[in-house]
């Protein structure tokens, strides 16, 4: 791979390696339950951000901006972070929004196709093929395994570099339509967390309400209304709750625990 400097470029191909090993190095070694990869995918980032930032106002603003969650396969997330590079190269600051929603938008369909990969289909295949050999005495399936995860170490290496060169002509020829692509990322961003409340959050009611011989479920009133309403309510709340001084992701996860107990104990939720 030739040095990745055109005329507008600033980044090189070292940068990328860079990026490339300090990803794979720090993804899950950084992980937390508060930003789970974040913290892995800033440090990535870190010196290419230092590189294209020169004010240190705007270093720490697009800090701010990658250490926020994220989460996705992490044989995958080198893809991104190559796209997210190239965006930021080409269009700075101005990038911003379209970076958050480009994560947002693609660290859920990239989890599901890696997890397939690396998660399911390779080591079963190959584990289960190296593991009968190594049971029958036959020293080929531990080489088999060893190769096997040596080239997915490979491809690693190889996909942020990959994701850049593909970013980077996505965004050179896009460049007159930046709005477009903004708004667009940010949208799909907004749709898969739209699409992950209804799907992931469950706050059923359980209370019955009671008159006479008549028998009413809270949840079926509430699904009459709007499916999903209590759900929607919950994550709006806590994205209130985020925004208030001093509050923290820890301590509205303990909020929301100490209100999920105390509400199922009334049987109110459940």
């Amino acid at each position: 791979m030739e040095n990745m400097k055109t005329n507008e470029t600033k980044l090189t191909k070292k940068d990328i390696n860079s990026l490339s090993r300090r990803w794979i190095m720090g993804s899950q070694m950084t992980w937390n339950y508060e930003k789970q990869m974040g913290v892995g995918y800033l440090w990535a980032m870190l010196p290419i951000i230092r590189k294209l930032y020169k004010d240190p106002a705007d270093q720490k603003e697009m800090m701010k901006t990658h250490v926020q969650f994220f989460n996705t396969t992490p044989h995958m997330g080198g893809f991104i972070l190559g796209i997210d590079a190239a965006t930021e190269e080409h269009e700075g600051m101005k990038a911003k929004e379209a970076v958050k929603g480009l994560k947002t938008g693609l660290m859920g369909p990239f989890a599901g196709v890696g997890d397939t990969l690396f998660g399911v289909l390779f080591p079963t295949i190959f584990g289960s093929i190296a593991a009968y050999m190594g049971q029958e005495g036959n020293m080929i399936g531990a080489l088999i395994w060893l190769l096997v995860n040596l080239a997915i170490l490979t491809f690693r290496t190889f996909s942020a570099g990959i994701g850049y060169r593909e970013g980077a002509k996505i965004i050179t020829s896009a460049k007159d339509k930046l709005d477009a692509l903004t708004a667009a990322a940010t949208l799909l961003g907004i749709t898969v967390v739209g699409a992950l409340i209804a799907t992931v959050v469950r706050a059923n009611v359980t209370a019955t309400f009671v008159s006479g011989e008549i028998s009413v479920n809270g949840q079926d009133i509430l699904n009459q209304i709007m499916p999903c309403l209590v759900p929607a309510a919950v994550v709006g709340g806590i994205y209130w709750l985020l925004g208030r001084k001093k509050m923290t992701s820890t301590k509205a996860i303990i909020i929301v625990m100490v209100l999920s107990i105390a509400l199922h104990a009334m049987g109110i939720l459940g």
